[in-house]
């Protein structure tokens, strides 16, 4: 639903003070009038930023509002997966009621987009799936839900899998997701063969999960780099985590890192403090579009996770030693227009034109506001203040 606002003495992107206009759900052209009664917000000298980007996450898994869940889950990446996917029902996990809470956690922290990967599996079906996207309806005022079908379980290793990713995306998934090719499907042609006509079937973008390291990540990402050429995807594909290019072998890292970007494949990274992680810094100089997102939020894997994105903007930097002002900027331009990339938004921004999604938040600098996150002041959605003072105008359930 657009809505007229006039947000004056804010400061977009840290420049001079001055009177912003949306007019029907998108930015007016500077000095544009204001018509009659529209809806006034002082800004007070506040930072306007565009509106964040959560571009990776999982709302179906969210354990906000239950009990205190005792984590004594084993070390590899199968048994998070497993005890998760056995956990769901004993846990009492409602995908609708979950992705709802978390959502509405984001909005509070000034998303205004959310990608999130959702399970397909034989045990939970499309549950997860039905879940968020009525969230996604319920919610739509209030924050764009992408949804990626995500076989989080494996796929080749489960029959039955590829049936349901078909009909997740029959029912309108917009992202058609993979997981580690090798590490967990152990059949990487028929695991990519198989994401990729299905997005070609669909006429819809990638996003793998890739958390291969070393030369088997490189491996599989030479795969999902050739299939991408082949088809013409080119700036469709993303690949999640990619922990490989923070393998020690940077002579190899910097070939896939020239190839990614002629291939214009996109990289998401948390900032992850205890494992490799790809170095922003090198994939931005390459032109490769870096994004950011929480992964998990309090669930099964871990307790950790707040849905606050102007905090991820400071695990990247803090992960990457950025320092200085500009490349804390960087990191911040990787959670809003990184993200607004990746998925594809092209009306994204604070330009004129542009839909009318933007946070009021204090600071000197835009570095100071990374380093400080303080509440945000005002959320807005399309030109609909949908957040005040960390606090979302909708209850969660």
């Amino acid at each position: 639903m657009a809505a007229s606002l006039l947000l004056t003495n804010v400061r977009p992107m840290a420049g001079p003070a001055r009177d912003v206009l949306i007019l029907d759900g998108r930015f007016a052209p500077e000095g544009a009038a204001a018509p009659a009664g529209v809806a006034v917000e002082d800004g007070g000298g506040a930072l306007l930023i565009p509106g964040l980007v959560e571009a990776h996450t999982h709302l179906d898994k969210s354990l906000l509002g239950l009990p205190w869940y005792r984590n004594e889950v084993g070390p590899r990446l199968i048994d998070k997966i497993t005890n998760e996917r056995e956990s769901k029902k004993r846990l009492g996990m409602e995908p609708q009621r979950q992705s709802e809470r978390q959502a509405i956690l984001s909005v509070a922290n000034g998303s205004t987009h959310i990608r999130s990967h959702v399970d397909v599996d034989t045990v939970q079906m499309l549950e997860g799936i039905e879940g968020v996207m009525a969230t996604r309806d319920k919610l739509a005022d209030l924050i764009d839900i992408e949804l990626v079908a995500f076989p989080q379980s494996g796929m080749m290793i489960r029959p039955g899998t590829t049936d349901l990713m078909e009909e997740a995306m029959k029912l309108g998934c917009e992202v058609v997701g993979g997981l580690d090719p090798c590490g967990i499907d152990r059949d990487p042609k028929g695991h990519l063969d198989f994401v990729f006509a299905l997005a070609e079937r669909y006429g819809k973008p990638v996003d793998i999960h890739l958390h291969e390291r070393d030369t088997m990540g490189g491996f599989s990402m030479e795969l999902i780099i050739e299939r991408t050429e082949a088809l013409g995807m080119q700036g469709h594909v993303t690949i999640s985590h990619a922990f490989c290019l923070g393998m020690p072998d940077r002579a190899y890292v910097a070939e896939l890192t020239e190839r990614l970007a002629k291939a214009r494949i996109h990289i998401m990274t948390t900032g992850p403090a205890a494992v490799t992680a790809p170095a922003v810094a090198e994939l931005r100089r390459a032109g490769v579009v870096v994004c950011s997102g929480s992964d998990g939020i309090r669930d099964t894997w871990g307790p950790w996770g707040n849905a606050d994105m102007l905090e991820r903007a400071m695990f990247v930097a803090q992960r990457n030693n950025f320092r200085r002002d500009d490349e804390v900027e960087a990191a911040l331009d990787v959670c809003t227009y990184g993200g607004a990339a990746v998925m594809e938004r092209s009306d994204y921004g604070l330009a004129p034109g542009c839909l009318g999604d933007c946070v009021l938040v204090e600071g000197e600098a835009i570095a100071d506001a990374v380093a400080s996150r303080p509440k945000r002041n005002l959320v807005v959605k399309r030109g609909r203040i949908v957040a005040r003072d960390g606090a979302c105008i909708a209850e969660a359930p």
